[in-house]
Protein backbone atom coordinates (compact mmCIF):
# COMPACT_ATOMS: atom_id res chain seq x y z
CA UNK A 1 0.00 0.00 0.00
CA UNK A 2 1.53 3.49 -1.51
CA UNK A 3 0.06 6.12 1.27
CA UNK A 4 -0.36 9.57 0.40
CA UNK A 5 -2.30 10.75 3.21
CA UNK A 6 -2.84 9.31 6.88
CA UNK A 7 -5.19 12.08 8.58
CA UNK A 8 -7.64 11.71 11.69
CA UNK A 9 -10.24 10.75 9.72
CA UNK A 10 -8.97 8.49 6.43
CA UNK A 11 -6.05 7.75 4.64
CA UNK A 12 -5.91 8.13 0.82
CA UNK A 13 -3.46 5.30 -1.14
CA UNK A 14 -2.82 4.52 -4.30
CA UNK A 15 -3.82 0.95 -6.00
CA UNK A 16 -3.89 -0.15 -9.40
CA UNK A 17 -3.10 3.76 -10.66
CA UNK A 18 -6.29 5.41 -8.92
CA UNK A 19 -6.85 6.64 -4.96
CA UNK A 20 -8.52 5.03 -2.58
CA UNK A 21 -9.87 7.08 0.45
CA UNK A 22 -10.31 4.57 3.73
CA UNK A 23 -12.16 5.91 6.42
CA UNK A 24 -10.60 4.73 9.91
CA UNK A 25 -12.50 2.37 12.58
CA UNK A 26 -12.87 4.78 15.46
CA UNK A 27 -12.17 3.07 18.87
CA UNK A 28 -14.16 5.17 21.18
CA UNK A 29 -17.66 4.71 19.36
CA UNK A 30 -20.13 1.71 19.66
CA UNK A 31 -18.97 -0.51 16.48
CA UNK A 32 -22.11 -0.82 14.97
CA UNK A 33 -23.21 2.73 15.14
CA UNK A 34 -19.09 3.70 13.89
CA UNK A 35 -19.88 1.25 10.67
CA UNK A 36 -23.09 3.19 9.89
CA UNK A 37 -21.21 6.37 10.46
CA UNK A 38 -18.07 5.80 8.05
CA UNK A 39 -20.77 4.24 5.46
CA UNK A 40 -23.12 7.14 5.65
CA UNK A 41 -19.95 9.74 5.46
CA UNK A 42 -18.51 7.46 2.38
CA UNK A 43 -21.49 7.05 0.32
CA UNK A 44 -22.36 11.11 1.13
CA UNK A 45 -18.99 12.07 -0.22
CA UNK A 46 -18.59 10.26 -3.48
CA UNK A 47 -22.37 11.52 -3.91
CA UNK A 48 -21.78 14.98 -3.72
CA UNK A 49 -17.91 14.83 -5.72
CA UNK A 50 -20.61 12.75 -8.29
CA UNK A 51 -23.02 15.62 -8.24
CA UNK A 52 -20.12 18.26 -8.30
CA UNK A 53 -18.75 16.48 -11.23
CA UNK A 54 -21.86 15.85 -13.37
CA UNK A 55 -22.34 19.82 -13.04
CA UNK A 56 -19.15 20.62 -14.36
CA UNK A 57 -17.20 21.47 -11.22
CA UNK A 58 -13.53 20.34 -11.33
CA UNK A 59 -13.31 17.44 -9.07
CA UNK A 60 -11.82 13.78 -8.66
CA UNK A 61 -13.90 11.48 -10.95
CA UNK A 62 -15.29 8.31 -8.40
CA UNK A 63 -14.79 5.28 -10.14
CA UNK A 64 -16.62 3.52 -7.29
CA UNK A 65 -17.51 2.49 -3.67
CA UNK A 66 -16.78 -0.04 -1.50
CA UNK A 67 -18.26 -0.26 1.84
CA UNK A 68 -15.62 2.09 3.92
CA UNK A 69 -13.53 3.16 0.53
CA UNK A 70 -14.00 5.31 -2.07
CA UNK A 71 -11.79 4.76 -5.32
CA UNK A 72 -11.16 7.37 -7.72
CA UNK A 73 -9.17 9.10 -10.31
CA UNK A 74 -5.93 10.19 -8.85
CA UNK A 75 -4.95 13.85 -9.48
CA UNK A 76 -1.65 14.81 -10.22
CA UNK A 77 -0.59 19.04 -9.61
CA UNK A 78 0.73 21.22 -7.19
CA UNK A 79 -1.44 22.14 -3.88
CA UNK A 80 -2.70 25.69 -4.38
CA UNK A 81 -1.07 26.78 -0.90
CA UNK A 82 2.11 25.93 -2.26
CA UNK A 83 1.85 27.32 -5.78
CA UNK A 84 0.23 30.69 -4.43
CA UNK A 85 4.28 30.97 -2.57
CA UNK A 86 5.81 31.08 -5.40
CA UNK A 87 3.78 32.46 -8.07
CA UNK A 88 4.49 35.50 -10.21
CA UNK A 89 1.25 38.18 -9.65
CA UNK A 90 0.15 37.27 -13.10
CA UNK A 91 -0.20 33.38 -12.37
CA UNK A 92 -1.43 34.42 -8.56
CA UNK A 93 -4.05 36.23 -10.79
CA UNK A 94 -5.41 33.49 -12.90
CA UNK A 95 -4.93 30.76 -9.73
CA UNK A 96 -7.34 33.28 -7.59
CA UNK A 97 -9.88 33.71 -10.71
CA UNK A 98 -10.15 29.82 -11.04
CA UNK A 99 -10.52 29.57 -6.44
CA UNK A 100 -13.28 32.34 -7.05
CA UNK A 101 -15.08 30.80 -10.08
CA UNK A 102 -15.19 26.83 -8.57
CA UNK A 103 -16.21 28.08 -4.99
CA UNK A 104 -18.90 30.38 -7.27
CA UNK A 105 -19.68 26.90 -8.83
CA UNK A 106 -19.75 24.65 -6.22
CA UNK A 107 -22.11 26.75 -4.15
CA UNK A 108 -24.50 27.52 -7.26
CA UNK A 109 -24.57 23.63 -7.29
CA UNK A 110 -26.20 23.88 -3.26
CA UNK A 111 -23.14 22.16 -1.76
CA UNK A 112 -21.04 22.87 0.93
CA UNK A 113 -17.50 22.24 0.81
CA UNK A 114 -16.88 22.13 4.76
CA UNK A 115 -12.97 22.65 4.64
CA UNK A 116 -12.57 25.11 1.30
CA UNK A 117 -9.12 25.66 1.79
CA UNK A 118 -5.74 26.43 -0.58
CA UNK A 119 -5.02 22.63 1.16
CA UNK A 120 -7.58 21.33 -0.72
CA UNK A 121 -7.27 22.71 -4.09
CA UNK A 122 -4.88 21.44 -6.75
CA UNK A 123 -3.71 23.12 -9.65
CA UNK A 124 -3.13 20.29 -12.82
CA UNK A 125 -2.62 20.80 -16.26
CA UNK A 126 -3.94 24.41 -15.75
CA UNK A 127 -7.13 23.69 -13.91
CA UNK A 128 -7.95 24.10 -10.71
CA UNK A 129 -9.33 21.02 -9.02
CA UNK A 130 -10.97 21.00 -5.67
CA UNK A 131 -10.73 18.12 -3.22
CA UNK A 132 -11.17 16.69 0.16
CA UNK A 133 -15.14 16.43 0.07
CA UNK A 134 -15.17 14.50 3.92
CA UNK A 135 -17.30 17.43 5.41
CA UNK A 136 -19.28 18.68 2.33
CA UNK A 137 -23.30 18.99 2.46
CA UNK A 138 -25.74 19.57 0.39
CA UNK A 139 -26.66 22.97 1.09
CA UNK A 140 -28.35 26.24 0.22
CA UNK A 141 -28.04 27.87 3.03
CA UNK A 142 -26.59 31.58 3.45
CA UNK A 143 -25.21 30.96 6.39
CA UNK A 144 -23.49 27.59 5.35
CA UNK A 145 -21.66 28.99 2.17
CA UNK A 146 -20.47 32.40 4.19
CA UNK A 147 -18.55 29.49 6.55
CA UNK A 148 -16.75 28.12 3.29
CA UNK A 149 -15.20 32.14 2.07
CA UNK A 150 -14.51 32.51 5.96
CA UNK A 151 -12.59 29.47 6.08
CA UNK A 152 -11.06 30.07 2.83
CA UNK A 153 -10.20 33.79 3.91
CA UNK A 154 -8.97 32.26 6.98
CA UNK A 155 -6.31 29.92 5.42
CA UNK A 156 -4.88 32.42 2.59
CA UNK A 157 -4.99 34.86 5.60
CA UNK A 158 -2.43 32.40 7.62
CA UNK A 159 -0.34 31.19 4.69
CA UNK A 160 -0.01 34.05 2.33
CA UNK A 161 -0.95 37.56 4.61
CA UNK A 162 1.66 39.24 2.61
CA UNK A 163 -0.52 39.21 -0.41
CA UNK A 164 -3.88 38.72 1.20
CA UNK A 165 -4.89 41.73 -0.34
CA UNK A 166 -4.51 41.07 -3.79
CA UNK A 167 -5.28 37.33 -3.68
CA UNK A 168 -8.53 37.78 -1.36
CA UNK A 169 -10.01 40.53 -3.77
CA UNK A 170 -9.01 38.71 -7.11
CA UNK A 171 -10.65 35.93 -5.61
CA UNK A 172 -13.65 37.59 -4.54
CA UNK A 173 -14.05 39.47 -7.83
CA UNK A 174 -14.69 36.10 -9.98
CA UNK A 175 -16.77 34.82 -7.10
CA UNK A 176 -19.38 37.77 -7.30
CA UNK A 177 -19.30 37.53 -11.08
CA UNK A 178 -20.38 33.95 -11.26
CA UNK A 179 -22.28 33.17 -8.59
CA UNK A 180 -25.65 35.13 -8.26
CA UNK A 181 -26.55 35.15 -4.75
CA UNK A 182 -22.59 36.08 -3.99
CA UNK A 183 -23.86 39.50 -2.29
CA UNK A 184 -26.06 37.74 0.06
CA UNK A 185 -23.36 35.59 0.80
CA UNK A 186 -20.50 38.33 1.96
CA UNK A 187 -23.02 40.42 4.02
CA UNK A 188 -23.27 37.25 5.88
CA UNK A 189 -20.00 37.21 6.33
CA UNK A 190 -19.77 40.33 7.89
CA UNK A 191 -22.43 39.01 9.86
CA UNK A 192 -20.76 36.08 11.01
CA UNK A 193 -17.26 38.20 11.75
CA UNK A 194 -19.37 40.70 14.36
CA UNK A 195 -20.75 38.01 15.97
CA UNK A 196 -17.29 36.51 16.28
CA UNK A 197 -16.34 40.26 17.75
CA UNK A 198 -18.82 40.25 20.01
CA UNK A 199 -18.25 36.96 21.78
CA UNK A 200 -13.88 38.38 21.88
Amino acid sequence: MDILHRGAEAILFLENGNMVKRRLKKGYRIPQLDTRIRKQRTKREASLLTKAKRLGINVPTVFDVQGDDIIMEFIRGKRIKEFLRTARKKERAEACEKIGAAAAALHEAGIMHGDLTTSNMLLSKGELMLIDFGLARTSSRVEDHAVDLILLFEALKAGHYPILKEVWGGVLKAYKRNYSNASSILRQCKSIEKRRRYKN
